[in-house]
C-alpha cells in the first residue's frame, strides 16, 4: 500500500466506519471495496498508484474488515448513506467516487441519493438489475457457503479482524443482500448527472451488455472493457494476474484520464 497519511474510525449512522487517507489532491477520490472484501484485498495494488495523483479515501463498509456491524441487513442504499456520512465527518463536500463490484452498485446509489456530494463516478463491475449478472448467478447464490469464498478473502478479513464469527456474519449478510437483490429504479439511473465511467472485464460476473446499457442510460457516461476476469484489471486479491502484469497501472492511467 502507499504511505498512509491517516487512518481512523468515524461514527456514522450507528456504526464505527474504518477509513484511510492516502496521497494528496484537490478533489478526494473515495474507494469502495467489493463484497466479502477489505479495502486492502480489493485495492491493495490499485490504491498506491492512484494515490500518486489523488487524495484517496479508502473505506470499509458495514460488517467488513475493521468496520463494525449494526442490527440490520446490509443494503446498497445504507452503504451509500454511510459513505455520505463519512464525507460529512471529514468535512468534504465534493468527491469522486470509485466502487468495485458491490461497491460499484453502492457508488450508483451515492450518485442517486447524494448527488450534491459527487463530482464524478467510476463504476467497476457494478450492476443495477438482477438480469445484469452472469447466467446462473442467482441460482448459485442461495446455496453459497463460506467455503465458496476465495481463500485470499478469508485471509484478508482475518488479518485485520481475527474474529471468525464476524467473518461469518459478513458472509451471511453479503449473501442475503445478493439473494434478495432488487432492481434499482431505472428513472433514478437516468437522473444521475455526474460524469460516469463504467468499466468491466471481458469475462466478468456482470455482463458486458448490462454495463453498456448503464453507460447508455446515464448522460455523460463512458464505457471501457478490459481483458480478464472479475477484479483482474484492478489487481484484486481474488483475481490471479500474470506475473509482472501491468493491468493495474493501465487501469489507473485510464481512471486518471477520466478524472482529469
Amino acid at each position: 500500500m502507499s504511505a498512509l497519511k491517516k487512518s481512523g474510525y468515524a461514527p456514522v449512522n450507528g456504526i464505527s466506519m474504518y477509513f484511510e487517507l492516502h496521497g494528496e489532491g484537490d478533489i478526494p477520490l473515495v474507494l469502495i471495496h467489493g463484497g466479502g472484501s477489505t479495502l486492502d484485498s480489493t485495492f491493495g495494488r490499485l490504491l498506491p498508484i492512484l494515490a500518486k495523483n489523488h487524495q484517496v479515501i479508502a473505506v470499509e463498509l458495514q460488517a467488513h474488515g475493521r468496520t463494525s456491524d449494526r442490527d440490520a441487513p446490509e443494503s446498497f442504499e445504507q452503504d451509500a448513506d454511510d459513505v455520505a456520512a463519512l464525507l460529512g465527518y471529514l468535512n468534504i463536500n465534493k468527491a469522486n467516487i470509485l466502487g468495485f463490484s458491490n461497491g460499484g452498485s453502492t457508488t450508483l446509489q451515492i450518485a442517486i441519493r447524494h448527488p450534491q456530494l459527487v463530482n464524478k463516478i467510476v463504476v467497476i463491475t457494478g450492476a443495477y438489475k438482477r438480469d445484469g449478472f452472469m447466467e446462473g448467478f442467482f441460482d448459485f447464490m442461495p446455496h453459497a457457503t463460506p467455503g465458496n469464498m476465495p481463500a485470499l478473502l478469508h485471509e484478508a478479513f482475518l488479518k485485520v479482524n481475527p474474529d471468525s464469527n464476524k467473518l461469518q456474519t459478513m458472509f451471511e449478510k453479503d449473501k442475503a443482500r445478493m439473494v434478495s437483490f432488487t432492481d434499482f429504479n431505472e428513472d433514478d439511473m437516468k437522473a444521475i448527472k455526474a460524469a460516469a465511467l463504467f468499466m468491466v472485464s471481458s469475462q466478468d460476473v456482470v455482463t458486458l451488455a448490462h454495463t453498456a446499457h448503464m453507460a447508455h442510460l446515464v448522460d455523460n457516461a463512458e464505457l471501457i472493457v478490459l481483458p480478464g476476469v472479475h477484479g483482474g484489471f484492478i489487481g484484486a486479491a481474488e483475481a490471479e494476474l500474470k506475473p509482472g502484469s501491468k493491468m493495474p497501472e493501465i487501469t489507473a492511467a485510464l481512471i486518471n484520464e477520466f478524472l482529469g
